[in-house]
């Protein structure tokens, strides 16, 4: 998600890059003596060509959440280390924007996990020390199924 996209949310249709930094911040300002969690993960499936949508969720803990997601269509992706790498750089690339974008604004919020669609079973698991590695090395905490909601679920569900 680049300044100038737009992204979709359930809860408040498409909206700008900007204008979800800003829904972010009033979720969180509504009750800002909750516990946030704000997590970013990645999915993509293959069709004529990969489908590859972007999520952010933000969850009040104990009292739901929203989320917004980039869906892009790509070249179609069959090796499965390349699809993972591709999924986990978008990730990447949009924790580190908002973390920046956190920081300039002076806002206490972190990027509390970027979520995986991989896990220690299946065809994923042999990629898995690569992956927590790079994310950590970009320094943010990394979770895989069955701990990625954001990508595992959220980001699974809109890319179908």
């Amino acid at each position: 998600m680049k300044v100038g996209d737009i992204v979709w949310s359930p809860t408040h249709g498409n909206v700008s890059f900007d204008e979800m930094y800003f829904l972010i911040k009033k979720f969180i300002c509504e009750f800002p003596e909750c516990e946030y969690e704000i997590t970013v993960g990645t999915d993509s499936q293959n069709h004529s060509l990969t489908k590859t949508v972007l999520c952010l969720a933000v969850w009040r803990k104990g009292k739901g959440g929203i989320y917004f997601a980039e869906t892009k269509y790509l070249r179609k992706i069959t090796n499965i280390r390349q699809k993972l790498i591709h999924e986990t750089s978008m990730s990447l690339e949009l924790a580190l924007k908002l973390t920046e974008r956190f920081k300039i604004d002076s806002l206490d919020y972190n990027i509390t996990a970027i979520h995986v669609d991989a896990g220690k079973n299946g065809p994923t698991g042999r990629f898995v020390s690569e992956i927590i590695g790079w994310v950590k090395a970009c320094g943010f905490d990394c979770k895989i199924k069955p701990y990625s909601y954001c990508a595992s679920s959220i980001a699974d569900r809109v890319s179908k």
